[in-house]
């Protein structure tokens, strides 16, 4: 195996028993970004997403003698800080920067989302003084920039000038005040690099996911200057990152939820976990293309399946198939290969349904008989029958309403949960069809060929 493929980024931080922020936010964004996490643990806390209970530091010569383990075996391409808690491990940790000159990012926290204090008193001047001169990147947000300067920030044009002073008293190569607490329209951070200012801008999300966004911010930093990415473009990957994992954050907690930085990995693995599946499920309908042929509505039939119910919101995370599945010379035949949008009807009905049930990820629909419905009862499938001319005016002249509300009716008869067979008598010009609901595509179809098999 080529050791020189993998790169080794370091947190030396803090411990948060919740899982939000410190050192687990910092290797799980190290693991999204392809670098080798490890760490050099500074203090431990008992956290969660609301307070912070107690908190307990290390020696600084443990802190150290974990930096260097580290350094002697597999050596460090970058590193980033966060909770450093005293004095004495801060002087400890810039000294031993200085010494292995490794890029490192400060990220200056002092204040932990509950408002409760993490940096001793005394420690304010040895972090501005002898580890931010050492600092490759240092990532303040408004208030821990105001800290250091002294200055009142909250336009960007006030977040620039508290840039320059850092850069300027400090030494810090690259400045970047965050601008998740500015007065701006969006969430703009500020980059201050080799005499030029950058603005980074993203819209502002939910702001309640915000626990462990410094950390995972700063990790990503300094996974980014492991790989040999140039500061800026670093910072930029980093942006995109946070953006990420806040939208996607983890709704747990009476407090501030955590961050999710795993998305940037698990959303395109699981939409090529998708792509599998449904590629797998319409071969299995083209074994059996007379059995499925014989299925096919005047409407056509359309296959679906949405990705991890965490992560589906739209149209966009459910893979359907472009122009249908047809009927030719009694065959079905799926008009082309499976893609993310190109369902309408067939993706409402699913979204729909992953409000009720996570289960529900799949579902085709297929023509309507009386022996199909009969069938599918005699195995035993759960059944049940929406009438459309129940439905109401207004959902009714909703673009997409029917759909959705087809959808939700069958949850309501069924107690919340999916049923296996959604069946929909139709209304005036509308063809009546049947639905396979199911976890998987390829369960959707084996059950479309059992139903098809036993009338």
């Amino acid at each position: 195996m080529r050791q020189d493929l993998w790169k080794v980024a370091m947190t030396i931080a803090g411990l948060d028993s919740g899982g939000g922020a410190g050192i687990h936010a910092d290797i799980k964004t190290f693991a999204a970004l392809g670098v080798h996490g490890t760490t050099a643990l500074t203090c431990v806390t008992a956290q969660n997403t609301y307070e912070v209970r107690r908190a307990q530091c290390l020696s600084p010569d443990l802190v150290r003698d974990q930096i260097m383990a580290v350094w002697d075996d597999m050596g460090i391409d970058a590193a980033k800080t966060g909770m450093l808690g005293t004095k004495e491990i801060i002087e400890e940790v810039a000294a031993v920067a200085r010494r292995l000159g490794f890029p490192l990012v400060v990220d200056p926290v002092m204040i932990a989302k509950s408002g409760a204090p993490l940096i001793a008193e005394d420690a304010m001047e040895a972090l501005a003084k002898k580890l931010l001169p050492a600092a490759r990147v240092v990532t303040p947000n408004r208030y821990e920039a105001e800290r250091l300067t002294g200055m009142r920030i909250s336009s960007l044009e006030e977040a620039k000038r508290a840039a320059e002073s850092i850069h300027r008293e400090f030494g810090s190569e690259v400045v970047v005040v965050k601008g998740g607490h500015l007065d701006v329209k969006d969430a703009v951070d500020v980059v201050y690099i080799n005499g030029s200012f950058h603005e980074l801008s993203t819209p502002r999300l939910d702001p309640r996911a915000t626990h462990g966004t410094g950390c995972s911010f700063s990790a990503a930093i300094a996974a980014g200057l492991a790989k040999g990415l140039a500061p800026l473009d670093a910072i930029k990957t980093a942006k995109e990152l946070i953006y990420v994992a806040i939208k996607y954050g983890v709704p747990k907690g009476r407090g501030h939820w955590p961050v999710n930085p795993t998305a940037w990995l698990e959303i395109p693995a699981e939409r090529w976990r998708a792509y599998e599946a449904m590629s797998k499920a319409i071969a299995a309908i083209e074994r059996d293309a007379e059995l499925f042929g014989a299925l096919i509505p005047e409407v056509q039939s359309n296959l679906g399946y949405a990705i991890d119910p965490r992560y589906a919101e739209s149209r966009e995370d459910v893979l359907a198939i472009p122009g249908r599945i047809v009927r030719y010379m009694g065959r079905a035949k799926a008009s082309g290969p499976p893609t993310f949008g190109a369902s309408d009807h067939v993706a409402r009905k699913i979204l729909a349904l992953l409000g009720k049930d996570a289960e529900a990820r799949s579902a085709m629909n297929i023509r309507y008989s009386e022996e199909l419905v009969e069938a599918a009862r005699r195995l035993g499938y759960g059944v049940v029958v929406v009438d459309r001319r129940n439905e109401p005016k207004e959902v009714k002249e909703r673009e997409g309403g029917s759909m959705q509300w087809v959808a939700e009716e069958a949850l309501r008869q069924s107690g919340g949960k999916a049923p296996d067979v959604i069946v929909d008598v139709g209304d005036w010009g509308k063809e009546p069809l049947i639905t396979i609901v199911g976890k998987t595509p390829e369960e959707v179809v084996e059950k479309a060929k059992r139903i098809a098999s036993a009338k």
